[in-house]
């Protein structure tokens, strides 16, 4: 592959980061996917909301604060860019008023994407955005899950039978057999319930439920280790809700629970994901109207380009086999 072909942010001598049409991360948009080894996309829609909404302005206002992204990780010192050939796609296409309908249509957008042979990082959206991504991901055989959230989504439905809602997505991908429950781990989960039966689905179907509480006792390295061993050595999804940290870190989110994980444990975790086969990701639930300051957005926009340095790794060791 031509070192050329893979696209920087503009460098700072020529463009000030305020500065010029905002994509994710500056990168260039592009609709060829051929040219693309990761697609960076937003899923603007939260029609699937029971409380607050607001998760539909996350992809607009992600674009903006990933002005700030530069180009290393500090940390892992995984350079993205370098790596693989990634570019803003633009966002999918939604029906506010109508959840069925964005379903397929976010569901027909991502097939494309996948069937090109390019990976998904998304920023949604409301977390039932996750279901029809992991239609086309999944498609051919269930896939794991490592999942950052304060809430199981795992509720069979609500108000009196709703099938699709934000608190519904797993449990669909299970039915559907998109994703394997014995290689899905979910950490963070914490806050009251609305019955006392409300995680049985999670454990009977073999998910790995990390309460913030054993998240705590446990400690990140073991954590790490432990969503490790549940994923294995399958394709895995990385899904992360914004409520999994304490509200403090994101407060622009649609069900904050307070007592969740700090922003640093949360670059950790997921940079402890590395080396793992990762096939696509998603921020979910950055709800800005509940945010003016932006923070939340920027945590958004960092855990997002946290999550493409493990994936572009993934890609780039996949093509090395």
């Amino acid at each position: 592959m031509d070192d050329r072909d893979r696209a920087q942010p503009p460098d700072l001598n020529t463009m000030p980061r305020f500065a010029g049409v905002p994509s994710f991360m500056r990168l260039p948009v592009e609709s060829d996917y051929t040219k693309l080894d990761i697609a960076l996309i937003g899923v603007p829609w939260d029609g699937g909301t029971t409380n607050r909404a607001g998760a539909r302005h996350g992809p607009r206002e992600i674009r903006n604060m990933s002005s700030l992204i530069r180009r290393i990780n500090h940390a892992t010192g995984l350079a993205p860019f370098d790596l693989c050939r990634v570019a803003d796609v633009g966002d999918t296409p939604v029906n506010p008023i109508n959840v069925i309908d964005t379903l397929d249509r976010v569901h027909d957008f991502y097939d494309q994407i996948v069937k090109a042979g390019v990976v998904p990082l998304s920023a949604g959206g409301d977390h039932l955005v996750t279901l029809p991504i992991l239609r086309a991901v999944a498609a051919r055989w269930p896939v794991g899950m490592v999942h950052f959230d304060a809430h199981s989504d795992t509720t069979d439905s609500y108000f009196g039978g709703e099938k699709y809602t934000h608190g519904t997505p797993f449990r669909r991908a299970v039915e559907e057999g998109l994703l394997d429950p014995k290689r899905v781990v979910q950490i963070g989960i914490r806050g009251a319930l609305f019955d006392a039966g409300d995680l049985d689905f999670a454990r009977d179907s073999g998910m790995r439920i990390i309460t913030i509480e054993e998240f705590h006792d446990l400690g990140i390295d073991a954590v790490i280790a432990e969503a490790r061993r549940v994923a294995g050595d399958g394709p895995t999804y990385v899904s992360f809700d914004v409520d999994g940290l304490d509200p403090v870190y994101a407060p622009g989110t649609g069900t904050p629970e307070i007592g969740g994980f700090t922003t640093h444990e949360a670059q950790r975790m997921i940079r402890g994901l590395q080396g793992l086969d990762l096939i696509g990701g998603d921020v979910v639930e950055v709800a800005p109207p509940f945010d003016p300051s932006g923070n939340t957005a920027l945590v958004g926009a960092t855990l997002m380009f946290e999550i493409l340095c493990a994936l572009a790794d993934a890609v780039d060791r996949r093509r090395g086999d």
